[in-house]
């Protein structure tokens, strides 16, 4: 597991990618604080250790990384920690479109391209 709260290289993400199934990071996306951990098995041992750093789990948002694939499908927006009816989303998508931009803003700022 990687904590991201400046860069990571996309060299570094490519790395990662070769480890898992699909060749895909996990990662998981503190929207308040503009950070993210990348590299774990599952979300929710990303989103541990982000709520373990004081990270409020409204904030906290899964998605996976793809770094082979092409613009639009470099980010999916897939977990099931992202189930979270009390804030209207019920489905391991995010529904909220201003999240989702506010999740490819903050990845794009972190990821070094």
């Amino acid at each position: 597991m990687k904590f991201v709260d400046t860069k990571i290289t996309f060299s570094e993400l490519e790395k990662m990618s070769s480890r898992m199934f699909g060749g895909l990071v996990k990662a998981v996306v503190d929207v308040k604080k503009e950070l993210m951990v990348v590299d774990a098995a599952m979300h929710a041992d990303e989103e541990k250790y982000l709520l373990d750093e004081g990270s409020s789990q409204d904030d906290l948002w899964g998605i996976n990384i793809y770094p082979d694939a092409t613009a639009e499908d470099f980010i999916e927006f897939d977990s099931i920690i992202n189930i979270r009816p009390r804030l209207g989303n019920f489905s391991r998508d995010i529904s909220d479109k201003s999240v989702k931009a506010r999740i490819i803003t903050i990845v794009n700022k972190l990821i070094e391209k």
